[in-house]
């Protein structure tokens, strides 16, 4: 597969797990003290890179076939997922992810939160805050690079390229010191359940041994497909919706 597909798909996608996670860490610092967040954040670190350390060598030992055949499969319940509560906020069902609200409701939650030194840790709360979403966003971001370069066996260029988008990100962050909201997330999050999913439909197929007509150019006609597929449950979506009645609730899961 050409790199460029691979490098773009895993830098967009890991850019807005690093949003989230930039938003959490934010809160944390501005709010409390950033000397509990950064050990927080710092910890979170140490543990994804020890998940790497020990999941990327292992993936290697698995045969290309298998392997492509298991990162499918995850590939596409994961992108489906994206690609479900995309179509559910772009077809008003669910509310627009809103990096603004959901920072104000970590601050506000800060404020309230009682502090306390725990060891070495002098902000309990800013600590475990951080922690958690750097973990979290992190652990998404490891599973989207080491499953998009093993599947091409080259881990090297998708660990690149996902720490290109971190690195990107925070460094915005650092300069505007506020939650990057400008940033049309909904609709990156919108594309990359849509590359995702193709992506694990491709490889899970090649993985069972099915071969694709003109191999990797076959992608060029997967992804317009599961665009227009999802575009076109939106549209039924908007259209159900505007026969239901005012004050109906929202899609929440």
């Amino acid at each position: 597969m050409n790199a460029l597909p691979l490098v773009l798909t895993v830098f967009v996608a890991c850019a807005v797990e690093a949003v989230e996670a930039l938003t959490i860490v934010l809160a944390a610092g501005l709010t409390r003290e950033w000397r509990s967040t950064f050990q927080g954040m710092t910890a979170a670190l140490i543990v994804l890179a020890a998940v790497v350390a020990v999941v990327g060598p292992a993936l290697t030992l698995i045969p290309l076939a298998p392997l492509r055949l298991i990162v499918g499969a995850l590939l596409a319940v994961f992108g489906l997922q994206w690609l479900r509560k995309a179509i559910l906020r772009a077809s008003g069902y669910k509310e627009l992810h809103d990096e603004e609200g959901i920072y104000a409701r970590q601050v506000a939650a800060a404020r309230a939160a009682s502090g306390g030194r725990r060891g070495w840790v002098h902000d309990w709360y800013a600590f475990t805050l951080s922690f958690k979403g750097v973990l979290l966003e992190g652990l998404e971001v490891v599973f989207i690079a080491i499953t998009f370069g093993a599947s091409q066996g080259n881990v090297g260029l998708a660990a690149l390229s996902a720490a290109a988008a971190v690195v990107v990100v925070a460094v915005v962050g650092v300069v505007v010191h506020a939650p990057l909201a400008r940033v049309p997330e909904n609709t990156l999050k919108f594309a990359v359940g849509v590359m995702l999913t193709s992506f694990g439909i491709f490889w899970g197929a090649e993985g069972a041994g099915a071969s694709w007509p003109g191999n990797d150019a076959a992608l060029l006609v997967i992804v317009p497909l599961t665009l227009l597929v999802a575009l076109g449950y939106t549209a039924l979506l908007r259209r159900t919706r505007a026969l239901v009645p005012a004050g109906a609730k929202e899609v929440t899961q």
